[in-house]
């Protein structure tokens, strides 16, 4: 018999390499912010499953909402080149 938290562990986990794998291969860095905040609410979920919940409500408010926001910005501000390729 198979444990019922492996499957939501499962999901969780291809959820997450796959959008640490776009992390990488994305060539939009507007997109590459996302799926990395992506990531990280996958590693908050990991966190429910261990029941930590405090630990990912802290993941959640510290790095998804104060990293993330500080990539989208730093993104934003800064100019990017605009030659063609």
């Amino acid at each position: 018999m198979i444990d019922l938290q492996i499957i939501p562990f499962a999901i969780i986990s291809i959820i997450m390499i796959g959008s640490s794998i776009m992390v990488v291969k994305s060539k939009e860095v507007v997109h590459s912010a996302f799926h990395c905040v992506i990531t990280m609410m996958a590693a908050a979920g990991f966190y429910v499953l261990l029941n930590a919940q405090f630990i990912a409500v802290v993941q959640i408010l510290v790095y998804v909402g104060a990293i993330g926001v500080m990539i989208l910005f730093a993104v934003m501000l800064t100019t990017r080149n605009q030659e063609v390729e």
